[in-house]
């Protein structure tokens, strides 16, 4: 649902739309309707066969606008192709008729019942219900920027994922890290053998040193 440079019949009418990307369904009213109030009578909309084929048309940008009945495009818009709108104020009101057998025992109570629902507003509010309630997900028509929750969810994730996949590296190199490790600290042991032998042969030279000193002096008493 974006802001689109038709507000309403009247741009039609001047001819804001291009014929061929105006959708209409063959055989139906809205089609006398265009016939007689806009086009004069010339076929040069885009014919379509369906009410599906008008939803799937406008979604795929082959047609601009399209004319549906209210109902069932309040009721579309809202609940299943929420990137869709109706622009402009509804037009060509005309009352639809309900089909009865002739001489049917409960035409009388039908009308009656008619009468009451919409005097207590009780057909307002099925129409409310049914045809003009929003159930899409979510509404185009915000803006689409991150917010800092989003964002703080995305790092906690993209974190989480970063520690696993060290974690499954790690273990995939296990034989490896523990085979350093082996050399690293059999080397550190070596060197500190090594270290601990020289300073106790140095410490060994040392008391060799001495007691031939200590030998030298009691040599030299006598």
């Amino acid at each position: 649902k974006t802001q689109f440079v038709v507000s309403g019949l009247d741009d039609i009418k001047k001819g804001k739309v291009p014929m061929n990307r105006i959708g209409i369904r063959v055989g139906t009213a809205s089609e006398d309707y265009f016939k007689t109030e806009i086009s004069h009578g010339n076929q040069n909309y885009y014919p379509l066969r369906s009410r599906q084929q008008l939803y799937d048309s406008l979604l795929a940008g082959i047609i601009d606008v399209a004319f549906s009945d209210t109902g069932a495009a309040e009721y579309a818009i809202n609940n299943i192709y929420c990137n869709l709108t109706i622009v402009g104020e509804s037009f060509a009101a005309s009352e639809f008729a309900i089909v009865t057998p002739k001489q049917w025992i409960y035409a009388q109570d039908l009308d009656v019942g008619i009468l009451s629902i919409r005097e207590s507003g009780q057909l307002d509010d099925l129409r409310q219900k049914w045809f003009q309630a929003k159930n899409c997900p979510y509404d185009t028509t915000q803006s689409t920027a991150i917010t800092v929750e989003a964002v703080g969810g995305l790092f906690a994730t993209f974190a989480v994922i970063t520690f696993i996949a060290v974690l499954l590296y790690l273990w995939t190199k296990r034989r490896n890290i523990k085979n350093y490790l082996s050399k690293f600290i059999h080397k550190k042991e070596s060197l500190t053998n090594a270290k601990y032998s020289k300073k106790r042969s140095s410490n060994e030279n040392s008391e060799h040193v001495q007691k031939d000193q200590v030998v030298l002096r009691d040599i030299s008493y006598f």
